[in-house]
């Protein structure tokens, strides 16, 4: 029964979290049992000369091995890709699909003059500082060690990456291409000539997203409310 309610709850989150969280989570259980870290890093080489184009994508979903860092990049993952799914690209899908597209993209190619080899907690602290910039002013509680405004939290985990020993140089990158992203979707189109330079391609909408409705659109008599005729 604890099962069941668990698998009803996630099928209550939204489309594209759901999905990028069960694919890293799966990614992480294939890597236990059946596949390898080398067969899933981003190397130039083996993409465009021995076409394993799956790099491309498999970089983005490794986290590395169960533990504390796996969890960690999980939690905050499912949390602001939530958030934003729920907030900001509520009902505009193919808007926070074409987000992933084009932060995967930017990032891909400026990893290759990092050497980076594994993206995806770049692409989790693009999501933050996505969310952060566009909610300002909620104060977020960090493992209850401190209290601060949103705009702080990216530079927050970069902080917390430090500490550990690791390399801040893949949370520098996400902050960037967040940055890049918030500042042509939400800064640029709002300045005196400015306009969206980051349009969504309509079969991406086609897909994804609810037809809207006409509002020329007259309906039939017997389609409008009211008393059944005899």
């Amino acid at each position: 029964m604890a099962w069941q309610g668990l698998a009803a709850e996630f099928l209550q989150v939204p489309a594209v979290t759901r999905a990028y969280t069960a694919a890293c989570v799966l990614t992480t259980a294939a890597v236990l049992e059946l596949l390898s870290p080398f067969q899933l890093y981003f190397n130039p080489h083996l993409v465009f000369r021995k076409f394993q184009v799956w790099r491309l994508v498999t970089n983005f979903l490794f986290f590395g091995p169960l533990g504390f860092s796996f969890f960690f990049n999980m939690l905050f993952v499912f949390r602001y890709c939530r958030m934003l799914e729920e907030g900001s690209f509520r009902g505009r899908t193919a808007d926070f699909v074409f987000m992933f597209l084009f932060g995967g993209i930017l990032m891909t190619l400026l990893g290759l003059l990092g050497s980076l080899f594994f993206l995806g907690q770049a692409l989790t602290v693009m999501l933050v500082y996505v969310w952060s910039r566009r909610n300002p002013r909620v104060r977020v509680n960090f493992f209850g060690l401190l209290t601060f405004h949103a705009p702080f939290l990216p530079w927050a985990l970069m902080g917390f990456s430090l500490l550990l020993g690791n390399s801040i140089l893949v949370d520098l990158l996400g902050i960037a291409v967040g940055h890049i992203y918030y500042f042509l979707e939400d800064v640029f189109p709002n300045q005196p000539g400015g306009k969206r330079l980051l349009l969504t391609p309509r079969f991406l909408k086609l897909l994804l997203d609810a037809p809207q409705e006409d509002p020329n659109y007259l309906p039939l008599p017997e389609e409008q409310p009211g008393p059944l005729q005899q």
